[in-house]
């Protein structure tokens, strides 16, 4: 819970920089255009749209890193 404060406040492309991602490489893992995450780039996450946040924030706050095996 503490984390999802954390990030809130912080703009879609320092997270996605954080997590080491493109806005191609983003794009292309919730299937959809490079163009809509470059629109979103400069928001901060608390003023993205909400379809798009339910999408976008599983994977900027690395959730994706949990399912890797060897880990």
């Amino acid at each position: 819970m503490f984390f999802n404060l954390r990030i809130r406040n912080k703009t879609v492309k320092e997270l996605r920089k954080n997590q080491g991602f493109t806005a191609r490489e983003l794009a292309e893992r919730l299937k959809l255009n490079t163009t809509a995450i470059l629109r979103i780039d400069d928001m901060k996450l608390k003023e993205v749209p909400e379809p798009m946040k339910s999408k976008i924030t599983p994977i900027l706050r690395g959730d994706h890193v949990d399912k890797i095996p060897w880990l």
